[in-house]
């Protein structure tokens, strides 16, 4: 992807598109979800992550893309925003897991182009991978056990 700021912003443009398609396929294939009814909250989200990949690219903070796009979905999504009806109406139909299988297809070809840095640093990878996963693992375990218990649940 080029770095050129008309070029970037075409691309990314296009990458939305691309996972806006496939994330409207999946939800109509994995839970029968009509495209005409999950595709205004499927340009919701894409806008949402145009402008936050924008708002990365152009502030000076040192937040990264993925940062905006939180604030800016969770600010939408508030219950005294304005717009939280309209918000959460649009993406409702959305399902979560659909929008799983590009964002897990984008992260395969970003490792993928990868692979010589990660050839570079052999076993040690892996040791690192374990601990992160491992970690990840437990943490949510505690945090689960800890809000489940508080809550009464378990």
């Amino acid at each position: 992807m080029s770095v050129d700021s008309p070029t970037f912003e075409s691309n990314i443009a296009k990458m939305l598109i691309i996972i806006s398609v496939i994330t409207v396929v999946g939800n109509y294939v994995g839970y029968g979800i009509s495209p005409i009814e999950a595709a205004p909250g499927m340009l919701l989200i894409a806008v949402i992550g145009f402008v936050s990949l924008l708002l990365g690219r152009h502030l000076s903070l040192q937040f990264p893309a993925f940062a905006y796009a939180t604030i800016i979905g969770f600010v939408l999504s508030l219950p005294f925003s304005p717009v939280q009806d309209i918000v959460l109406s649009l993406t409702d139909p959305v399902q979560f897991l659909a929008t799983t299988t590009p964002i897990l297809a984008y992260a395969g070809l970003s490792i993928g182009l990868q692979v010589t840095s990660m050839k570079q640093m052999s076993w040690k990878i892996v040791v690192v991978a374990i601990c992160a996963f491992t970690g990840t693992f437990i943490g949510s375990a505690l945090v689960a056990q800890a809000i489940l218990s508080y809550q009464g649940i378990i």
